[in-house]
């Protein structure tokens, strides 16, 4: 079976391109055929494959693969027993999911404003921002575009006399403010030649259905060792919190005379299937090749708008390697100054009308009803806003062609010369 074509050319000539529809093939069927066929189709055989495959492209001793992102996040913070009276610093641009779970364990969200002209967090914002309650960092690598991890642990190390960990034994093996990246969007991107998963204490990706590597719901936590922690006592209490507390899964209770189980404790339940895994194995082996190609687009893309009124992220440095997610792009006037959230808007609807579809990461957490609700504000976080007003996310997925490219290239190009 060949890929469904997103990229329809219609008889105006022009191309109807999709924002970042699923790139699924043979491999990924195939696998999901195999699973349905085994009669195993919950938490089995393929989600220990994927974990183990996640953990080796990690670098890391253990991979958990949960239902997403969130859960693996949640889950992180219980077991490290973050809670009421605790405080957790996360960036106010960013999506829900790397906040929300703050709220879900009764800790307080404590928000950091963009530096200026950048999209990542202000790190001496941040450092202020520490107190005697900060427990856990939520740095976020948006965009697949790695953190300043070293400027983040510096801190970490700078405010160690501050910590004071709970009676939890994670908190007092760390002894210090605990870093869980949201690597939503950055599994296959390195820091400093080493690989997301590897360089943050711990690590929660997303395989979401537009993400690089999908298993259309689901995500994966790794974590670096912990001194006087044991990897596999670690990855046994995630199995527990992810599985109502039952001290066997199904696939344990399938060997000879092993039905009998207890409940530790009245937990969660938020485990990966093996019909999302089997998705996951077709995409992480051929997921060299899905990095390269986003990486060919990316390359083609800065070049060819490098003299427009536009300003793009960088994904290729000497400091860090892409995972190439998403190509954003903030619109300029000819001072080059950010333009107006309404110029922006305009850009996003005449693309739309010459066939491209566009979107925006992230309207600010502190411009959501909810967190409004919390009691932010959005004029607390001027530098957010401004990366905010005039950013555009230009399509970037391995089921564009490279005409797709070369088409998305000219219509930003025609929009922007009128």
């Amino acid at each position: 079976m060949e890929k469904s074509n997103v990229t329809k050319q219609n008889n105006l000539g022009r191309r109807n391109i999709q924002f970042s529809p699923p790139d699924i093939t043979d491999a990924e069927i195939n696998e999901v055929v195999d699973a349905l066929k085994s009669g195993w189709i919950t938490t089995g055989p393929k989600t220990k494959e994927l974990e183990r495959l996640v953990a080796e492209r990690c670098h890391t001793n253990k991979a958990v693969c949960l239902n997403s992102n969130t859960a693996c996040s949640e889950m992180t913070l219980r077991l490290l027993g973050i809670g009421a009276g605790d405080e957790v610093i996360v960036p106010a641009y960013t999506y829900t999911a790397s906040a929300s779970v703050i709220e879900h364990v009764g800790a307080k969200i404590v928000m950091i404003d963009c530096e200026k002209d950048k999209f990542t967090m202000d790190y001496d914002k941040l450092e202020a921002a520490i107190t005697e309650k900060t427990k856990v960092i939520i740095p976020v690598d948006l965009f697949g575009v790695p953190a300043d991890y070293d400027k983040i642990f510096d801190i970490v190390n700078r405010k160690k006399a501050l910590f004071h960990a709970s009676d939890n034994y994670l908190q007092q093996a760390f002894n210090c403010i605990i870093v869980m990246a949201d690597g939503a969007h950055s599994f296959g991107a390195a820091y400093k030649g080493e690989p997301i998963g590897s360089v943050a204490d711990f690590t929660c990706f997303s395989f979401h259905a537009v993400k690089n590597l999908t298993t259309a719901e689901g995500g994966a936590v790794v974590w670096r060792d912990i001194p006087g922690i044991d990897n596999d006592e670690l990855y046994h209490q995630y199995m527990l919190y992810s599985l109502h507390g039952q001290s066997k899964d199904a696939l344990a209770k399938t060997k000879l005379g092993a039905w009998e189980y207890d409940i530790v404790a009245p937990w969660y339940k938020c485990n990966m299937t093996d019909v999302h895994a089997a998705i996951g194995l077709g995409q992480i082996r051929r997921y060299d090749a899905i990095l390269a190609r986003k990486r060919s687009m990316i390359e083609r893309m800065d070049e060819a708008f490098k003299d427009l009124p536009i300003k793009a992220v960088k994904h290729y440095t000497d400091e860090f390697e892409s995972s190439g997610h998403l190509y954003i792009v903030r619109l300029l006037d000819k001072e080059g100054k950010a333009v107006e959230f309404e110029v922006r808007n305009e850009f996003i609807i005449k693309m739309a009308e010459m066939g491209v579809a566009t979107n925006v990461h992230y309207k600010p957490l502190p411009m959501h009803s909810a967190y409004k609700n919390l009691g932010f504000d959005i004029k607390d976080y001027p530098n957010t806003y401004n990366q905010f007003k005039n950013e555009v996310t230009l399509p970037l997925h391995t089921c564009l062609s490279d005409e797709d490219v070369e088409y998305i290239i000219a219509c930003v190009k025609e929009i922007l010369s009128k």
